[in-house]
């Protein structure tokens, strides 16, 4: 593997370097793999919508949100939330104890819990609009159809798939089987788990609103 980096014109900074390695140590090479390829397929997809890395956001908070977007996933970011505010909360302690200021932190935290909202994230500000459309364009090829021509296959060339949607969907259902805390109500997770026949024992809508303030007039 060579140079991230200057083969793809990334912000090469003490902070992303700092990310690159530790997603890289942590997580296994798919789940690395693929929070690289959600921040080029992010970068080109927004620049393909007119906005600028550097310009029109701020293009180290998109490299970081992206690379550690998934930090909940990995062993030492399992924890008692859903997926996505895990890796949030482990990312913005990453942030912290290195120096980055609270204001910068907060985007890389939302764009990170959000990057999974379907129908929210694509409205917000481009650091976590991109991060969003990044992640799910590879994982489900969302929007791939607007990337360059051949630039997908210059990312896997770098960093190859090795079947990364299965095992992060393995890994988010996995937790879930664990804990099932971590697929609250009417979440993402919650559904995935619904899809793979882990019984969360959520509660129907329907009786919720029927038991809301029985008793009452």
């Amino acid at each position: 593997m060579g140079d991230f980096f200057a083969e793809f014109d990334a912000p090469d900074t003490d902070l992303t370097r700092r990310a690159y390695d530790h997603v890289f140590a942590t997580g296994t090479a798919a789940l690395a793999g693929h929070s690289v390829r959600a921040y080029l397929f992010g970068r080109a997809l927004g620049e393909r919508r007119g906005l600028r890395p550097g310009t029109d956001y701020d293009d180290e908070a998109l490299l970081l949100a992206c690379l550690l977007h998934d930090l909940g996933l990995t062993e030492g970011g399992d924890g008692d939330q859903r997926f996505e505010v895990d890796g949030a909360d482990r990312a913005a302690s990453f942030l912290r104890d290195r120096g980055m200021d609270e204001e910068r932190v907060r985007v890389v935290w939302e764009a990170i819990a959000l990057h999974t909202s379907q129908g929210i994230a694509h409205r917000m500000r481009p650091e976590i609009a991109l991060t969003h459309a990044g992640s799910g364009a590879d994982v489900l090829a969302f929007g791939a159809d607007a990337l360059p021509d051949g630039f997908a296959d210059r990312a896997h060339a770098a960093f190859p798939r090795l079947d990364a949607g299965r095992e992060l969907s393995d890994t988010v259902v996995g937790q879930i089987a664990r804990d099932p805390r971590k697929a609250p109500f009417g979440s993402f997770p919650a559904a995935m788990a619904a899809e793979a026949g882990v019984d969360v024992r959520a509660p129907r809508w329907s009786d919720l609103l029927a038991r809301a303030w029985e008793g009452t007039a």
